[in-house]
Protein backbone atom coordinates (compact mmCIF):
# COMPACT_ATOMS: atom_id res chain seq x y z
CA UNK A 1 0.00 0.00 0.00
CA UNK A 2 3.08 2.40 -0.09
CA UNK A 3 4.97 4.24 -2.01
CA UNK A 4 7.23 2.84 -5.23
CA UNK A 5 10.29 4.03 -6.03
CA UNK A 6 11.49 3.93 -9.91
CA UNK A 7 13.21 0.88 -10.33
CA UNK A 8 10.51 -1.28 -8.36
CA UNK A 9 7.84 1.02 -10.85
CA UNK A 10 9.61 -0.25 -13.79
CA UNK A 11 9.91 -3.58 -12.47
CA UNK A 12 6.40 -3.93 -11.61
CA UNK A 13 5.59 -3.05 -15.63
CA UNK A 14 7.99 -5.09 -17.14
CA UNK A 15 6.53 -8.27 -14.75
CA UNK A 16 2.66 -7.59 -15.70
CA UNK A 17 3.56 -7.17 -19.47
CA UNK A 18 5.13 -10.32 -19.03
CA UNK A 19 2.29 -11.99 -17.32
CA UNK A 20 -0.35 -10.41 -19.92
CA UNK A 21 1.87 -11.40 -22.66
CA UNK A 22 1.55 -15.52 -21.51
CA UNK A 23 -2.24 -14.64 -20.88
CA UNK A 24 -2.84 -13.87 -24.41
CA UNK A 25 -0.57 -16.72 -25.50
CA UNK A 26 -3.28 -19.15 -23.72
CA UNK A 27 -5.63 -17.50 -25.20
CA UNK A 28 -4.85 -17.68 -28.58
CA UNK A 29 -3.83 -21.44 -28.08
CA UNK A 30 -7.74 -22.00 -26.30
CA UNK A 31 -9.06 -20.10 -29.45
CA UNK A 32 -7.38 -22.65 -31.55
CA UNK A 33 -8.23 -25.56 -29.99
CA UNK A 34 -11.88 -23.73 -30.50
CA UNK A 35 -12.35 -23.49 -26.20
CA UNK A 36 -14.06 -19.93 -26.90
CA UNK A 37 -15.69 -19.05 -23.36
CA UNK A 38 -11.84 -19.74 -21.92
CA UNK A 39 -10.10 -17.79 -24.47
CA UNK A 40 -12.36 -14.97 -24.32
CA UNK A 41 -12.39 -15.06 -20.56
CA UNK A 42 -8.57 -15.21 -20.35
CA UNK A 43 -7.80 -12.60 -22.88
CA UNK A 44 -9.64 -10.47 -20.64
CA UNK A 45 -7.12 -11.03 -17.95
CA UNK A 46 -4.77 -10.51 -20.58
CA UNK A 47 -6.45 -6.67 -21.03
CA UNK A 48 -6.49 -6.34 -16.97
CA UNK A 49 -3.02 -7.53 -16.91
CA UNK A 50 -1.66 -5.00 -19.83
CA UNK A 51 -3.47 -2.73 -17.83
CA UNK A 52 -1.16 -2.50 -14.35
CA UNK A 53 1.21 -0.33 -16.15
CA UNK A 54 -0.29 3.01 -16.14
CA UNK A 55 -1.70 2.66 -12.93
CA UNK A 56 1.92 2.16 -11.88
CA UNK A 57 3.22 5.32 -13.62
CA UNK A 58 0.50 6.73 -11.53
CA UNK A 59 1.82 5.06 -8.45
CA UNK A 60 5.22 6.70 -9.22
CA UNK A 61 3.85 9.92 -8.82
CA UNK A 62 1.69 10.49 -5.79
CA UNK A 63 3.43 10.62 -2.60
CA UNK A 64 0.30 11.31 -0.11
CA UNK A 65 -1.48 8.29 1.97
CA UNK A 66 -5.07 9.20 0.65
CA UNK A 67 -3.65 9.41 -2.93
CA UNK A 68 -1.41 6.22 -2.33
CA UNK A 69 -4.42 4.22 -1.26
CA UNK A 70 -6.53 5.43 -4.04
CA UNK A 71 -4.03 4.44 -6.29
CA UNK A 72 -3.74 0.96 -5.14
CA UNK A 73 -7.46 0.51 -4.92
CA UNK A 74 -7.55 1.44 -8.54
CA UNK A 75 -4.55 -1.51 -8.92
CA UNK A 76 -6.45 -4.09 -7.77
CA UNK A 77 -9.72 -3.31 -9.54
CA UNK A 78 -10.59 -4.59 -12.64
CA UNK A 79 -12.96 -2.27 -14.43
CA UNK A 80 -9.80 0.07 -13.96
CA UNK A 81 -7.10 -1.40 -15.44
CA UNK A 82 -9.57 -2.78 -18.36
CA UNK A 83 -10.80 0.29 -20.83
CA UNK A 84 -8.05 0.04 -23.18
CA UNK A 85 -9.75 -3.01 -24.75
CA UNK A 86 -12.04 0.07 -27.02
CA UNK A 87 -8.24 1.06 -28.30
CA UNK A 88 -8.52 -0.59 -31.73
CA UNK A 89 -12.36 0.38 -31.80
CA UNK A 90 -11.61 4.29 -31.28
CA UNK A 91 -8.77 4.20 -33.95
CA UNK A 92 -10.92 2.35 -36.58
CA UNK A 93 -13.79 5.14 -35.76
CA UNK A 94 -10.64 7.99 -36.48
CA UNK A 95 -9.17 8.60 -33.04
CA UNK A 96 -5.45 9.91 -33.98
CA UNK A 97 -4.86 12.65 -31.18
CA UNK A 98 -4.79 12.12 -27.07
CA UNK A 99 -8.15 13.12 -26.28
CA UNK A 100 -9.71 11.30 -28.69
CA UNK A 101 -9.03 8.43 -26.44
CA UNK A 102 -10.28 9.92 -22.87
CA UNK A 103 -13.07 7.36 -22.43
CA UNK A 104 -10.02 4.32 -22.55
CA UNK A 105 -9.25 6.00 -18.34
CA UNK A 106 -12.97 6.19 -17.56
CA UNK A 107 -13.75 3.82 -14.87
CA UNK A 108 -17.56 4.06 -14.93
CA UNK A 109 -18.18 3.57 -18.68
CA UNK A 110 -20.52 1.18 -20.20
CA UNK A 111 -17.09 -0.71 -21.97
CA UNK A 112 -15.22 -1.45 -18.56
CA UNK A 113 -18.55 -3.29 -17.29
CA UNK A 114 -19.45 -5.49 -20.72
CA UNK A 115 -15.60 -6.45 -20.63
CA UNK A 116 -16.14 -7.52 -17.05
CA UNK A 117 -19.37 -9.02 -17.55
CA UNK A 118 -17.85 -10.98 -20.76
CA UNK A 119 -15.29 -12.39 -18.44
CA UNK A 120 -18.15 -13.66 -16.20
CA UNK A 121 -19.84 -14.76 -19.16
CA UNK A 122 -16.84 -16.63 -20.34
CA UNK A 123 -16.21 -18.63 -16.61
CA UNK A 124 -19.62 -18.89 -14.91
CA UNK A 125 -23.15 -20.42 -15.13
CA UNK A 126 -25.84 -17.25 -13.90
CA UNK A 127 -29.61 -16.60 -14.06
CA UNK A 128 -30.02 -13.25 -15.82
CA UNK A 129 -33.48 -13.09 -16.12
CA UNK A 130 -36.49 -15.49 -14.73
CA UNK A 131 -35.96 -19.13 -15.73
CA UNK A 132 -33.06 -17.79 -18.47
CA UNK A 133 -29.67 -19.96 -17.21
CA UNK A 134 -26.43 -18.36 -18.91
CA UNK A 135 -24.05 -21.27 -19.98
CA UNK A 136 -20.25 -20.29 -21.56
CA UNK A 137 -20.34 -22.81 -24.35
CA UNK A 138 -23.56 -21.32 -25.46
CA UNK A 139 -23.03 -17.67 -25.37
CA UNK A 140 -19.41 -17.02 -26.20
CA UNK A 141 -18.58 -17.74 -29.58
CA UNK A 142 -15.91 -17.84 -32.11
CA UNK A 143 -16.77 -14.58 -33.30
CA UNK A 144 -16.21 -12.70 -29.66
CA UNK A 145 -13.20 -15.03 -28.59
CA UNK A 146 -11.43 -14.07 -31.64
CA UNK A 147 -11.78 -9.96 -31.51
CA UNK A 148 -11.12 -10.30 -28.19
CA UNK A 149 -7.94 -12.83 -28.00
CA UNK A 150 -7.24 -10.05 -31.22
CA UNK A 151 -7.36 -6.95 -29.02
CA UNK A 152 -5.75 -8.95 -26.22
CA UNK A 153 -2.31 -9.76 -28.41
CA UNK A 154 -2.28 -5.64 -29.64
CA UNK A 155 -2.34 -4.61 -26.23
CA UNK A 156 0.62 -6.96 -24.79
CA UNK A 157 2.98 -6.51 -27.08
CA UNK A 158 4.56 -3.76 -25.48
CA UNK A 159 8.55 -3.41 -24.77
CA UNK A 160 9.88 -3.27 -21.45
CA UNK A 161 11.14 -0.19 -19.60
CA UNK A 162 13.78 1.17 -17.62
CA UNK A 163 14.45 2.89 -14.02
CA UNK A 164 15.63 5.77 -16.37
CA UNK A 165 12.08 5.70 -18.30
CA UNK A 166 10.50 6.17 -14.91
CA UNK A 167 13.12 8.63 -13.48
CA UNK A 168 12.16 10.64 -16.67
CA UNK A 169 8.49 10.27 -16.16
CA UNK A 170 8.59 10.99 -12.60
CA UNK A 171 10.73 14.23 -13.34
CA UNK A 172 8.70 15.83 -15.99
CA UNK A 173 4.59 14.80 -14.43
CA UNK A 174 5.79 14.48 -11.53
CA UNK A 175 5.57 18.53 -10.42
CA UNK A 176 2.00 18.95 -12.72
CA UNK A 177 0.68 15.47 -12.24
CA UNK A 178 -3.44 15.94 -12.50
CA UNK A 179 -3.22 19.88 -13.42
CA UNK A 180 -3.81 21.56 -17.18
CA UNK A 181 0.24 21.53 -17.86
CA UNK A 182 0.32 17.78 -18.19
CA UNK A 183 0.23 17.87 -21.97
CA UNK A 184 3.02 19.80 -22.30
CA UNK A 185 5.04 17.91 -19.51
CA UNK A 186 4.41 14.57 -21.72
CA UNK A 187 5.96 15.94 -24.82
CA UNK A 188 8.66 17.14 -22.14
CA UNK A 189 8.74 14.05 -21.67
CA UNK A 190 9.26 11.99 -24.78
CA UNK A 191 11.81 14.73 -26.10
CA UNK A 192 14.35 13.92 -22.88
CA UNK A 193 13.51 9.85 -24.22
CA UNK A 194 14.30 10.66 -27.16
CA UNK A 195 17.06 12.48 -26.58
CA UNK A 196 18.90 9.82 -24.16
CA UNK A 197 18.12 7.41 -26.45
CA UNK A 198 15.62 5.63 -24.60
CA UNK A 199 12.64 5.51 -27.60
CA UNK A 200 13.00 5.14 -31.40
CA UNK A 201 9.68 7.49 -31.67
CA UNK A 202 10.54 10.82 -32.73
CA UNK A 203 8.89 13.90 -30.68
CA UNK A 204 7.43 15.43 -33.09
CA UNK A 205 5.20 12.78 -33.58
CA UNK A 206 4.48 12.75 -29.83
CA UNK A 207 3.83 16.21 -30.29
CA UNK A 208 1.48 15.59 -33.21
CA UNK A 209 -0.51 13.16 -31.01
CA UNK A 210 -1.04 15.30 -28.00
CA UNK A 211 -1.83 18.25 -30.10
CA UNK A 212 -2.66 17.71 -33.32
CA UNK A 213 -1.47 19.49 -36.36
CA UNK A 214 0.22 22.31 -34.05
CA UNK A 215 2.21 19.66 -32.54
CA UNK A 216 5.66 20.50 -34.10
CA UNK A 217 5.28 24.30 -32.75
CA UNK A 218 4.81 23.11 -29.28
CA UNK A 219 7.68 20.79 -29.60
CA UNK A 220 10.19 23.19 -30.45
CA UNK A 221 8.19 25.76 -28.03
CA UNK A 222 8.88 23.49 -25.20
CA UNK A 223 12.12 21.10 -26.09
CA UNK A 224 14.63 23.06 -24.59
CA UNK A 225 12.82 22.66 -21.15
CA UNK A 226 13.61 18.89 -21.64
CA UNK A 227 16.90 18.46 -22.69
CA UNK A 228 19.52 17.47 -20.01
CA UNK A 229 21.76 20.76 -18.60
Amino acid sequence: MGPLDATTVADGINAANRNARRLASDARLLLEAERYPSAAALAALAIEESGKAAILRGLALVTSSDKLRSEWRRYRDHRSKNGAWITPDLVAKGARRLHHFRDVVEREGEHTALLNTIKQLGLYTDCYRQGYWSEPSVVVDHELAGGLVGIAEVLCDRKDVTTREIELWVEHLGPVWETPEMPHALLRWATAMYVEGLTDAPPENFARFVFGELGTNHWKTNRGRSQPA
